[in-house]
């Protein structure tokens, strides 16, 4: 039996809801999954702070319709599809669809939407690439400490060098002095 009309628009907002909150929505077509395939997905996701979900691509085009935003996700619109949502955790998310397709075979990642623009499969392999947030505030915290660090050896360096300079002052005049002796020596003679 065919869902009503209430039914498809409760799930029309529920996927506007979910949009709302994505900042990245990946269409994978996942043609040949069974039940037990597509729950083990929704658990790595989970785990990840991501959602799966599968619907009908006209339900998934009216949530989309007007917001310029997930616009570009019509073109991927074909056949069965599956939708991640990723709120935060781009990498992770990734990554554990990732897994699983490697250890299903069976499905196909078509695209991806992020800011009003269309991703390729290849664009979203890109990001898995990227840092996590993780590891960027690492190197941030890293190279905010190693300025202190700069600035301590260089002006430990400063006052060496000043000693070396004023060091060197008079044993410079000292040479200076007997080469000017040496030389009005060897003219006396």
């Amino acid at each position: 039996m065919g869902r009503t009309l209430a039914q498809k628009e409760n799930i029309v907002v529920d996927i506007q809801k979910q949009l709302s909150s994505a900042q990245l929505t990946l269409v994978i077509d996942y043609t040949g999954l069974s039940v037990s395939q597509i729950t083990d997905l929704r658990n790595r996701l989970r785990e990840t702070g991501s959602v799966c979900k599968v619907t009908k691509n006209t339900l998934m085009q009216k949530a989309v319709e007007g917001d310029d935003n997930w616009k570009p996700m019509e073109k991927f619109l074909s056949g069965s599809s599956a939708f991640i949502f990723i709120q935060d955790d781009f990498g992770a998310a990734i990554k554990a669809y990732q897994a699983f397709q490697k250890e299903s075979k069976k499905t196909e990642l078509r695209g991806g939407v992020m800011e009003g623009r269309a991703l390729s499969p290849d664009d979203i392999k890109a990001i898995t690439e990227l840092p996590t947030k993780e590891e960027l505030m690492a190197r941030i915290a890293g190279a905010i400490n190693s300025i202190p660090t700069k600035v301590a050896v260089g002006v430990n360096a400063v006052p060496t060098k000043l000693a070396v300079g004023i060091k060197e002052v008079p044993a410079s005049l000292v040479r200076a002095i007997k080469a000017v002796s040496e030389k009005d020596d060897s003219q006396a003679a």
